[in-house]
């Protein structure tokens, strides 16, 4: 197989018309460029040039093969381009995916992104399901997976942000009148849950469980955001990641005591390059706000 030092040595005795101009050119030595067209000619089987008393000229076996040799040499220059501009987030690609409730911390960097690095091209996709979310990586279609830990030991795990639980009441419940909630206030409520599909419901249940609390499920649905918009309707409570809680929501929103929260993760196949090393650093620096729903004092245990 040629080496593209040869292939740029060919290139430049056709640009130069010489051997020594091509060394001069190649930043190289006149015996180093002839060895190098030496074993060009030995790959090919034929004599690629002519040397002459005026200088060198290409046979027609190199003047066929000097065209491909200029996109070869073009290629590589334009792969190491690329890559640079990558490292600088001024290019290449990320592919990105996320747990369905983390669109809304995904959404800030994104928009910062296009603006600041337009061309990067970007694209997310959304999983309920945590399995689904890890095969992404396993089958490389996706770069970085921003979701809640704990997560397999095969991937590199970066944590960007601890996001608070919140409890979503309709205002004229009576947990509404409390600064801060505790787990074991939940016993009995009637409850908004999530669907089986969703990875939520099974956390919940746990965390439930463990407390030993029991809730009384009155609807269950799949997608996370949900959940505290059917709670604000009086439906019941609703447990979820501040994240799920959208802006403007007509409903109490509490903080639990003691604190309960959630570690979110940039998950890669390995350590991430430079730019996937960037993007994550930006997420990290957003974090995750508190809903302006969930007054200040709620923060302080009761």
């Amino acid at each position: 197989m040629a080496s593209l030092r040869a292939l740029e040595c060919l290139v430049a005795v056709a640009d130069s018309g010489s051997i020594t101009e091509a060394a001069r050119l190649l930043y190289s030595s006149q015996p180093a460029v002839s060895h190098q067209l030496a074993a060009l000619e030995r790959e090919a089987g034929t004599a690629l040039i002519r040397r002459e008393a005026r200088g060198v000229r290409l046979t027609a076996a190199g003047r066929a093969a000097v065209g491909e040799a200029r996109r070869a040499v073009e290629a590589a220059a334009s792969t190491i381009r690329a890559a640079r501009a990558a490292g600088r987030a001024d290019g290449g690609s990320l592919r990105l995916a996320c747990a369905q409730s983390l669109v809304s911390v995904l959404a800030p960097v994104l928009g910062d992104w296009h603006r600041e690095h337009p061309d990067v091209a970007l694209s997310v996709r959304e999983s309920t399901s945590p399995h689904e979310l890890h095969g992404l990586i396993d089958a490389d279609e996706a770069d970085i997976v921003l979701m809640p830990g704990p997560v397999p030991d095969r991937f590199t795990a970066t944590v960007v942000a601890e996001e608070e639980i919140v409890l979503v009441a309709p205002a004229d419940h009576p947990l509404a009148a409390l600064p801060a909630v505790a787990l074991q206030d939940l016993d009995g409520a009637p409850l908004v849950h999530f669907a089986p599909d969703n990875g939520l419901s099974v956390w919940l249940d746990r965390h439930l469980a463990g407390a030993g609390v029991r809730v009384d499920p009155v609807m269950r649905t799949s997608v996370t955001a949900t959940a505290p918009q059917l709670a604000a309707s009086g439906l019941g409570v609703a447990v979820c990641p501040a994240s799920a809680v959208s802006p403007g929501l007509r409903a109490a929103v509490r903080l639990f005591a003691p604190r309960w929260t959630r570690a979110l993760v940039a998950l890669t196949p390995s350590e991430p390059d430079a730019l996937a090393a960037r993007f994550i650093a930006d997420l990290a620096e957003r974090g995750v706000p508190v809903p302006l729903t969930a007054a200040p004092e709620t923060s302080s245990a009761r």
